[in-house]
């Protein structure tokens, strides 16, 4: 991702839709898909415009046979993904709403999976609902409680994060 923010999700044929996650500037993926040589089994919708920077599968591979600093970063990319995903699962059985949103914004601040991000997110409540599998309205009073506890800064179009790690382990 060079601009922009994307959620990555799926919708099911009966219609029923499900985010997976959301990619801020600086993201990586879709290396599965290339992995396993098949057509990608989500969807990618971009929230905002957006840029992206593609590589072809043929350079991907070539890098994947003769590069192993795109090894480590790959094994390292996946490792990271596959600890988030993990992680989102739990935050959505096992946490309410606020702390549920709180993780969610966490992660995107990741920083091997998002990396120089800052302390700036421009998104909306909007987006941070379907982000975090919350409605808007759930989502803004969520933000309010985040930014009574001195965690984030609510902002005209994205917040601030105040305090990362009370974010990341907000509801513990």
């Amino acid at each position: 991702m060079v601009t922009g923010l994307i959620k990555i999700g799926t919708v099911s044929p009966e219609g029923r839709s499900v985010t997976f996650t959301g990619v801020p500037a600086g993201g990586w993926f879709g290396e599965g898909t290339v992995l396993k040589n098949e057509p990608r089994r989500y969807d990618i919708v971009a929230l905002r415009d957006t840029r992206m920077a593609f590589m072809e599968r043929a350079t991907f591979m070539w890098l994947l046979e003769n590069s192993v600093g795109f090894n480590r970063f790959l094994v390292r990319q996946l490792n990271e993904r596959l600890s988030h995903f993990m992680a989102l699962l739990e935050y959505d059985r096992l946490l309410d709403a606020t702390p549920r949103l709180a993780r969610c914004i966490a992660s995107l601040f990741n920083p091997v999976l998002y990396p120089g991000g800052g302390d700036h997110l421009d998104i909306t409540q909007e987006e941070l609902g379907l982000l975090s599998g919350i409605t808007r309205q759930v989502a803004n009073q969520a933000l309010k409680t985040l930014q009574k506890d001195g965690i984030v800064r609510l902002e005209y179009g994205g917040i601030t994060v105040v305090d990362l790690e009370r974010l990341r382990n907000y509801g513990a």
